[in-house]
């Protein structure tokens, strides 16, 4: 391991403990993201199903932003 990994994980860090202070504090107000138009719910008598297409897509996009945003100003 070099002194660059060693950014790379801190940054991964302060990135993971901002979002769970996000979540902490700001729960009420996130109850949309898993239920947009577009992720697919099926509901029978005693199994559910839930894939969150919209959701993934929203944050992959939003994640692929802040990395290459991280990249540049590294």
């Amino acid at each position: 391991m070099n002194q660059q990994t060693g950014k790379y994980i801190i940054i991964a860090g302060l990135i993971i403990v901002v979002i769970g202070i996000i979540i902490f504090f700001f729960h009420n107000s996130l109850r949309w993201l898993g239920r947009l138009p577009g992720d697919i719910r099926i509901e029978g008598k005693n199994s559910k199903f839930y894939f969150p297409v919209v959701t993934m897509i929203i944050i992959s996009v939003v994640l692929t932003l802040i990395v290459n945003l991280i990249r540049r100003w590294l």
